[in-house]
């Protein structure tokens, strides 16, 4: 055949034909195109001859053309695939009781899982914007007062962050903040209040993902007076108004400048804010005062924070041995406090430890490690519980195992069947899981403020993938065991008892899985009754003093007489009195106090009040006599005392003490003891009450407490509002009842008892599933068994005696397992260190026991009753 050499086929069409074209046709189909080619090339010139010889290629992709691709040479387990598939879809639909109740109890505990790796993931992606955050730290404060433990502050000193920028190498950025910037914001007419941070210059440079869309980021905090506003802040301010450059009034004289705007903090960094201002501020304001330096002493670690950049090069090592030799220069000035500096991980501190005086958000990770290891419990039980049931199924299945091999099945292949079920089981699962996610996360985004705060849990193609992934895991693990038992089974042998398998010497496995299931089920039941009953327990605790119907309004600022005033003309208002702070509901404040020996001193905790706080809170006067009213400019003279500050300094009997004097902070005036009460507790009930006094400072108010006698709440309470409205149009009325104030305090056992309490009907629910299945299973391959029995005269009570008591003696070895483990757990690690705590009795011990007994009489009685029931001669006449 004549070549021609000018005009050849597209090459790309030739490519192509070689690619899909089988090898036995590829000779013989390229030599004919090329001959149709030459031909068309001589009749119908070049351009038709390759546009026919590219048609041509296209119109020969065909099936007798077209070769096997390389993916489908080996299809045999793409066929054995599809195979497992169809016979799983037919054993789950042909087993639809155990298949419900495999995918009601999967489908019940993976809810709670999928919840769980939705709040995970979520804690874990906090602070990973910054681009820089494996070398960011924050500085963290061990405080030690004398020979009392340690305690770990998320806040610094001033002093710590300043001679870290002079002195320690290797320091890219540092910050210093404060969180004290803010309040009421004068713009024209309008009074807004906004919150903030005091921050250094070097903010933005230590963090630069918080994204400056206006203003320098390395002159925004240089000069005093400025701040920056984040773009929800100018917008509150000013509208639609442009506000770089404008001023804000702030406080009584203050004028600052918007000297930048910065976009919103993403909700997943574990500090936010509205606005920051110069540091280089605070400072001025405070030289302002050159006789009063704890501003920038040491030991003023209460409300400052610092964050450092690391070179690159630089290890926290060597920056932590820097520091060191600071901390020991400055802790060797003080013969009674020292503080400790440490470096913390910026991707450590949310989820992280459990810190005080944190700036923003903070999850204990010792909490998520408590929450991750019950959701374990919950999934492991619905494990169990496939596991149990595949396993006692397996005399049903066996035969078709046997036949499997008898016709060439390899162990592989059954074991890939078991497993492609058990996948399958948990896929279908997910669908009713992710339904139930979504019932249940508002009420756990509701359980506490903490939790609402840090997590939103909003759903993202990232964690589908992660609850797909998860499902595959679960079903894998659930089947493995089950695949495992059954692949094994040999086939001359199918037809005796597959549950014959020992895991320990004499023990059943199912029997085993059976009384792990029941004991982590009791002990949830008796974890959630011990928690409500100490829940309750302190709730009604007395406290030495009475709340009912005391209503606390927070003042935000505004002057304590003219909003007391306001509420005196209210008739529902029987009684008003002041105070600094709510006591007994967690908060304290302390001083350091003395009293004859200048070396001996200790804390004293206390609350500012006026003269009418101790009758209308009902405290006992035991000895002496009551504040009087004094002028607010007047020197404090007076403090009146509990009776543990008296036994603390051995000062005597309460009469003895009144007119002694103590002396308040080391260099503090002495005031005179005016009088004692009856010890009470100040802090929370679990706490040890230790030396408190009530001081007369007028100007210290921060709350009115008002005695409320009405049978309208809701229209008091709106009077009030409106009366608020009247004195300050810009605060919102923050007033809540001394009760729930109480109850937020120990909404600590309250949140324990709910999720201990709804993991525990989960539990029991999935235990109780896998009973009825265990019970229906028994009943079924012992009907003739019963038939017999019933044949040879056995009465329906002895039957069902046969039948349980195998199940019932289950159930007494998960309780004797359960109950003293749940005890000590309790009695010697949750609430060992409460000072008032319930005494656990056998109430609490005994109410899981009998709810599972009768759960566990209820699902196995039902069937052994059903199977008992039944006409021998229906069930023997095909024998």
């Amino acid at each position: 055949m004549k070549s021609n050499k000018t005009h050849t086929p597209p090459k790309w069409a030739e490519r192509l034909l070689e690619w899909y074209c089988r090898a036995n046709v590829l000779e013989d189909l390229q030599g004919d195109l090329h001959e149709f080619f030459d031909r068309n090339l001589e009749e119908k010139g070049p351009f038709r001859a390759r546009l026919n010889f590219v048609l041509d290629v296209f119109k020969f992709m065909r099936p007798y053309t077209i070769k096997k691709l390389e993916i489908f040479n080996n299809i045999t387990p793409f066929i054995m695939f599809k195979n497992y598939f169809k016979t799983s879809v037919r054993s789950i639909a042909r087993n639809k009781l155990f298949s419900a109740i495999n995918v009601i109890g999967l489908a019940i505990s993976m809810s709670v899982c999928l919840l769980m790796i939705s709040f995970l993931s979520e804690l874990f992606s906090y602070d990973k914007f910054h681009p820089n955050a494996d070398r960011m730290y924050r500085l963290m404060t061990t405080n030690q007062f004398l020979e009392r433990d340690p305690s770990e502050f998320a806040s610094t000193s001033i002093l710590a962050g300043k001679r870290l920028q002079e002195e320690v190498p290797g320091i890219e950025a540092s910050v210093i903040m404060n969180n004290g910037f803010g309040g009421d914001a004068k713009i024209g007419d309008k009074t807004i209040p906004i919150g903030g941070l005091w921050a250094t210059q070097d903010f933005f440079g230590v963090f630069p993902a918080f994204q400056l869309l206006q203003g320098n980021p390395e002159t925004a905090l240089a000069e005093p007076y400025s701040v920056v506003l984040t773009e929800e802040a100018a917008t509150k301010l000013y509208g639609d108004d442009e506000a770089m450059g404008q001023t804000i009034k702030l406080g009584k004289e203050d004028i600052y400048t918007v000297t930048g705007i910065i976009k919103k903090p993403p909700h997943n960094s574990h500090f936010t804010f509205e606005s920051l201002g110069s540091m280089i501020t605070y400072e001025n304001e405070r030289k302002e005062t050159p006789d009063d330096t704890y501003w920038i002493g040491w030991n003023n670690i209460w409300s400052n924070y610092v964050y450092v950049l690391l070179n690159e090069n630089t290890s926290i090592a060597q920056v932590s041995a820097s520091m060191d030799k600071i901390v020991a220069e400055e802790n060797a000035k003080d013969d009674r406090v020292k503080n400790y500096i440490s470096f913390q991980p910026l991707l450590s501190i949310m989820p992280g430890k459990d810190l005080s005086n944190n700036i923003g958000k903070g999850m204990d990770t010792r909490i998520l490690w408590l929450l991750s290891g019950l959701t374990f419990i919950v999934m492991l039980s619905a494990g169990f519980n496939y596991t149990n049931l595949s396993i006692a199924r397996s005399l049903r299945r066996a035969k078709e195992v046997g036949v499997r091999k008898v016709v060439g099945a390899r162990r592989k292949q059954i074991f890939s069947q078991f497993m492609t079920e058990a996948i399958l089981i948990s896929l279908i699962s997910l669908i009713f899981a992710v339904f139930l996610f979504y019932v249940i996360k508002p009420e756990f985004l509701n359980l506490d403020g903490e939790i609402q705060s840090a997590a939103r849990l909003l759903t993202t193609p990232s964690l589908f993938a992660y609850f797909i992934i998860f499902t595959v895991l679960i079903g894998s693990m659930a089947g493995f065991f089950p695949a495992i038992f059954l692949s094994k089974l040999q086939a001359v042998k199918v037809l005796k008892d597959a549950g014959s398998t020992r895991l320990f010497k004499k023990v059943n496995m199912r029997k085993v899985l059976i009384v792990v299931q029941f004991t982590l089920s009791l002990a949830f039941i008796i974890s959630a009754t011990i928690a409500f009953r100490q829940y309750k327990y302190s709730l009604a605790f007395d406290l030495g003093f009475k709340t009912e119907n005391i209503l606390n309004v927070r003042l935000q600022g505004n002057d304590v007489n003219t909003v007391a005033s306001a509420f005196e003309k209210i008739p529902e208002i029987a009684e008003i009195s002041r105070s600094m702070m709510i006591p007994s509901v967690g908060s304290t404040y302390g001083n350091t106090i003395k009293y004859e020996d200048p070396l001996d001193s200790a804390t004293m905790y206390y609350n500012t009040i006026d003269e009418n706080y101790i009758p209308l809170l009902k405290h006992e006067l035991i000895a002496g006599s009551n504040f009087e009213s004094r002028p607010e400019q007047e020197k404090e003279e007076f403090i009146i005392v509990n009776e543990q500050l008296l036994k603390r300094f051995d000062i005597g009997t309460p009469e003895e003490a009144i007119g002694k004097k103590i002396q308040i902070n080391r260099n503090g005036d002495k005031v005179s003891i005016r009088g004692v009460v009856r010890d009470f507790y100040y802090s929370t009930v679990d706490r040890e009450i230790k030396s408190f006094g009530f001081r007369y400072r007028p100007g210290q108010y921060q709350y009115l407490n008002l005695k409320v006698s009405t049978t309208d709440v809701i229209g008091t309470m709106s009077k009030l509002e409106s009366a608020w409205t009247e004195v300050d149009d810009v605060h919102e009325f923050n007033a809540m009842f001394y009760d729930e104030r109480i109850e937020q305090a120990y909404s600590e056992f309250s949140v324990m008892f709910t999720i201990i309490g709804f993991l525990a009907f989960i539990t029991i629910s999935i235990a109780a599933l896998g009973l009825l299945g265990m019970a229906v299973y028994t009943a079924e391959t012992r009907l003739k068994e019963i038939s017999i029995r019933k044949v040879l005269g056995a009465t329906e009570g002895s039957l069902i005696k046969l039948l349980t008591r195998g199940f019932m003696w289950l159930l007494i070895i998960s309780s004797l397992i359960a109950v003293p483990a749940t005890y000590f757990l309790f009695d010697s690690v949750v609430l060992a260190e409460s000072v008032n705590r319930i005494s656990i009795g056998i109430v609490e011990l005994s109410s899981g026991v009998i709810v599972i007994f009768a759960i566990g009489f209820l699902m196995i009685g039902s069937q052994t009753w059903k199977a008992a029931k039944s006409n021998p001669a229906e069930t023997l006449r095909s024998e």
